[in-house]
Formats: C-alpha cells, structure tokens, sequence
C-alpha cells in the first residue's frame, strides 16, 4: 500500500505525513470510487460525518445510492453553493485577492501544519489527475479522506481520472489539492474557506468543506490561471461551439461572459415555440411578440462549457486563437429543468447514463432513479437553486475534442428593460462587431448584469473582474489584462461580437440575441462585412451596429438593430442609458492605470478616457472587414 508512494515526487512534509498515516487507498478504478462513496458497508445512505472540536460529529454529506449515479446532499443551505468570499492566500507572492494572514490575523503555515498533522490521523485516498486535460494538462494529486469518496469521484469526473497503474515513477505534481472537512468548524466559525498556497514547485489548494465547486471546480481553474500567469497563457472562462450551416459551412464560435451571460445557452439549439415558430421577442408595454421562421438551422457540435485552455503550445500560423477544453467533464446546473421535456438531450444524458453518475442538491431515493427535474429542497421550502450534475464529456453527443481555431469570440451581457421613461443600459442591438481594442475592454469590466442567476441579492450592474473569470484568480489584475490583451494581438484574424441577453431596449428576448447572431454568422462564414453593412453605434464602446440583418430571405426589424430607433427608447432614452454603461467602464478601468499595464493596453484605456471615437480604437489594433 504505502510502496506506491515511491512513484511520486513529494515535499518531505507531504511525504511524510501519507507515509505516517493509517492507511492509503490508490484508487485504479473510477468503479471504485463510486463503491467507496457508500462507505465500508455499502449502505443506501451513507454519512460522512467528522469529529469537529467542541461541535462533537459534524454530518457534513449524505451520499444516497440510486440507479443512475451517486447523489450527494449537504444538511446546511450554504453548503449548497460556492461561497464567493472563500478564496483566500495562504503565500507571499504577488496577489490582489485578501491574504490569510489578514483575514485571520495570522500566517497559514501553522494551520497547514495543523492540516497535515489531522489528515495522518485518516484513512486517505490518494489520486493523481491531470489539471487541464490529458494533452496539455499538468500532473497533479488529491489527498482526502477514505469517507469523503464522492468528492474524489467529482474531482475524476471533472479533471481526469488517472489510475496508478497509469502513472510512471518520477510523477511531479505541479498541484496538489487536501480536503480537510471539519477545519471549517474548528477553525473558519462554519464558513467555507480554500486556502491557496502557491510554493515555488507547488500550487497547494487546502479546501476545508466537501462543496466541490471551489475547489475541485473553480481551485483547479486557479491552478491552470497560475500556472498561465507563470507560463504566458491564458485559460478563458468561456465556452464553444463548432457551428455547421445548412450548406456545410463550418465556423466555430467561443462565448465568453460572466456567470448568466449565456455560456450554456450557446450551445444548446434554438428554443421554439410548440408550434416550431421561433418567438424572438416580446413588447414589454403592449405583449405584441415577433416571430422568426427558420425552417432549417445549423448543426451544432459543442467543444466546451466552461473553462477554454489556450496554452501557447497550440498557437499555430492561421493567426486565430486556438482552444481546447480544459475539463474532462461538465459541472452543470440543472435549476433549468423543472420537468419531463424541460432539456430532452441532457436528460436522456442523466437518467439512463452509461456508467453511474455524481449528483449535487438533489432529491435522490435510495435504489430509485434520480430525476433532473427533482431538486432538494432548501430550508426555505423553495427547490436549491443549484442543483448540479457532472456530465462527462465522453456521455455528450456529437462533442469535438480536438483543439480548434477560434473564427468568432462572442461576449454576452444580461441587460434590463430600458425605455424612454426609464432608461437603463439594455441599449445593445441583437449583436455588434467590435474592433479588438474594444473587446479587450469588456473582458476587463466583465459586467455581470441584469438578474443574474448565480449572483444573491445583486443590484445594478456589477464587474466579474478581468476576463470573467477573475473570482477564481490567485494573482493580480493587471497581469491577466496584459496576458488577454496579448493573447488578442495574437490572434489578429479571430473576430469579435457583443451579443445582450434578457432585454433589446423595451423587447424582451431571452437568449434568442446569441442564437439570432450565431444562425447569421455562421452563414456569413464568420463576422465578416464590408464597412457599408456596419455603422458605428452611436455608443462607441459598442463598436459598430448593423444597418441590415437578413437570415433566410427574413429582414430583421432595424428596432433590434439599433435600438435608438424605437419609440419606446429614443435617442434620449438611449444617450441615457449610454452615459450608465460609460460611467461604469470608467470607474472599473481606472485600476489598471498601472506602472504594470501592457503599453498599449494603456493607449486603450487613455483612448475609453478621453471619449474616443470607433475610428480611434481602430487605429490602435486594426480590425480585419
């Protein structure tokens, strides 16, 4: 048992206490684990519970056996969700987000003793995966408790399974995730907490609460934007589309955004009404709906959902960004299906899958079958609103697995109804083209937007930080704007769109925004126009409008083209709802006013700050019609 850590290159410490502790399970099976996660008796239901202090045993997990998977509950409603202010850094290097020495008064390194010294007292399973997939990933390990199976099992479904049988002597983890449950009651007053501490060999992520979703999750995603920052690449918060058109065509579409921006809408087809009319939209004053009718649309062949590694070993000479998916399964929420029927394709996915699934915030049966449309209740008596599912990628039909030259990065914005007697900034067209420039300005500001989803209590227009992906960042702002402007001047033939989601002025429109423009685009064979089918917005940090939009012989009204022309929003509605959007940009971009800032990230910011014109922002980085 314990010979097999002779296969690993370990820090002493680590080594030592695997070496001292009472018994270590390398997993050679993914079967394996999912009997693990029952317990020594392979019960129906099965706590994971732990001795914490002065709270006595602590159930932090109930993990129930049903027939299509392992489904795992959390007694508490916070347990039930990412907590967002759980990162903290446990080193010394370079970071903007709060440091553990200032959040608890002390340094890390006496707590990460105490950690080790805790997880020699288990029962341990030891697994080595890869952060970032087999081909471009980096070799990294768990070490968590024999009881907390399910957690390993998220993680293997999630990042890659490595049996030991697998891996070679000489395995150098350049990561290395501990899961230690009770510390959270112990020493962190209940709340989540995952500690990152980043060593000049290993990144470590100490997650002290059995949710995986900021640690096994968004603390890998963590691992790989270190390790980008380090290297000189970036791995974007985004997902991807390869879209074949009717007549053969083939573009592939990257959507990237801040949570709610529509992500996972990008892939799915286009909703229809029951009569197969597609309704594009609703009038919010009078309830008049505008129909589409698109007898044929395009094939789509999904590459990712979440994370887009863009390792600089794939660039190659097309000039375009080249990606690939960073996981090795999809950590999905399912609070969108409600009942038979709600999604068909994901669905068929869950309930008769191949081999056995993990489930998260369900209401699982023992021996039954759990149900996507089943949620657990929270406290509230309303149904948890993460309810999730890891989807292996090999389980999605017709995926591409292969790198891929990105044609069209799209960026998505939840807006709000906006009208001339309350103006906001829902004052998008169906879609702009921006100059790089520019697109390199919104992934800094990253709004999150309207309603959003996966955000309590949000009031207003809010930042995601620098790509959209800055919540699960280690390291500083300013390093992940030189590293995404970089990576823009060096795909100068990928192209760039702005696409809003929710509302086009006084339209309510859902997702059919996205849909509407990847349908087009994808017939276009990419975002390319003559200057003459372009305008330049009347707002000018939205790059340029249509002046036509004809898809399958239909002309798109120029109302959701260009909004100003509506009667219910107006020019005056819109300048109203522009100077919102402006005002916002320059209260989050003045940050990166730094000694540290790219130079010409700098020409950008100082071109947004003293109100430059479309034709500015293209004399900085050229845009290719």
């Amino acid at each position: 048992m314990f010979g097999q850590l002779s296969k690993f290159n370990l820090t002493k410490d680590v080594k030592d206490m695997l070496s001292e502790s009472k018994s270590l399970v390398f997993p050679k099976t993914r079967e394996e684990l999912i009997r693990l996660s029952y317990g020594h008796d392979q019960l129906d239901i099965y706590e994971v519970a732990y001795e914490a202090g002065e709270k006595g045993r602590v159930v932090e997990a109930t993990v129930t056996r049903c027939k299509n998977g392992v489904v795992v509950n959390y007694p508490e409603d916070y347990m039930r969700r990412r907590d967002p202010d759980c990162m903290v850094i446990g080193d010394d290097k370079a970071t903007d987000k709060p440091k553990y020495i200032d959040r608890f008064g002390k340094k890390f390194k006496s707590v990460r003793k105490e950690t080790l010294n805790w997880l020699k007292e288990q029962e341990l399973i030891v697994m080595p995966f890869m952060s970032g997939g087999d081909q471009y990933g980096y070799e990294s390990l768990l070490i968590c408790p024999k009881n907390a199976a399910f957690f390993a099992c998220g993680l293997a479904d999630m990042q890659g399974f490595l049996s030991m049988d697998e891996i070679e002597e000489g395995f150098t983890p350049r990561a290395i995730v501990f899961a230690a449950p009770p510390f959270r009651h112990t020493h962190f007053d209940g709340r989540q907490v995952v500690v990152h501490n980043r060593t000049e060999l290993v990144h470590e992520v100490f997650s002290y609460n059995l949710y995986p979703g900021p640690s096994a999750k968004k603390g890998i995603y963590s691992v790989l934007l270190n390790i980008g920052e380090e290297e000189g690449w970036v791995t974007c918060h985004a997902s991807a589309v390869k879209v074949i058109t009717p007549y053969d065509n083939e573009i592939v579409v990257m959507h990237e955004g801040a949570s709610g921006g529509g992500k996972s809408e990008m892939l799915e087809p286009i909703h229809r009404e029951a009569d197969q009319r597609i309704c594009m939209a609703r009038n919010i004053r009078t309830g008049e709906k505008t129909y589409l009718d698109l007898k044929e649309t395009c094939e789509l062949r999904p590459m990712m959902d979440d994370m887009a590694i863009c390792h600089s070993s794939m660039q190659n000479e097309s000039n375009k960004l080249v990606v690939m998916d960073a996981e090795a399964g999809w950590f999905l929420r399912v609070d969108n299906i409600t009942h038979y029927g709600s999604a068909p394709s994901i669905e068929k996915s869950v309930i008769q899958p191949k081999d056995p699934l993990v489930f998260f915030n369900m209401d699982g049966t023992p021996t039954a079958t759990c149900l996507p449309w089943e949620h657990v209740m929270d406290s509230t008596g309303k149904p948890c609103p993460n309810p999730r599912v890891i989807l292996p990628r090999a389980t999605v039909e017709n995926i591409v697995s292969e790198p891929a030259e990105v044609d069209v990065r799209s960026f998505g914005v939840r807006t709000p109804p906006s009208t001339k007697a309350e103006p906001n900034y829902g004052i998008m067209g169906v879609f702009h083209v921006l100059p790089p420039a520019l697109a390199w300005l919104w992934r800094l500001v990253a709004p999150r937007g309207y309603k959003n989803p996966s955000i309590i209590d949000s009031k207003g227009m809010s930042s995601e930080g620098v790509g959209s992906y800055w919540p699960f960042a280690t390291g500083k702002k300013v390093t992940q704007a030189n590293l995404l402007l970089e990576q823009i001047m060096k795909s100068p033939s990928t192209r760039y769109v702005l696409i809003p989601n929710q509302h086009i002025g006084a339209y309510e429109v859902g997702f059919m925004p996205q849909w509407i423009a990847r349908e087009y685009i994808a017939r276009r064979g990419g975002a390319k126009f003559k200057p003459g089918h372009l305008k330049q917005s009347r707002c000018a940090i939205l790059g340029y409008c249509l002046e036509s939009l004809k898809i399958d012989g239909q002309y798109i009204r120029r109302a959701f083209l260009q909004p100003e022309t509506q009667s219910e929003l107006g020019e005056e509605g819109y300048d109203a709802g522009a100077k919102m959007l402006t005002d916002f940009f320059r209260e989050e971009l003045q940050q990166y006013l730094t000694e540290e800032l790219h130079p010409v990230g700098r020409q950008i910011i100082e071109c947004f700050m003293n109100n430059g014109t479309v034709d500015d922002y293209l004399a900085i980085l050229p845009m290719r019609f």
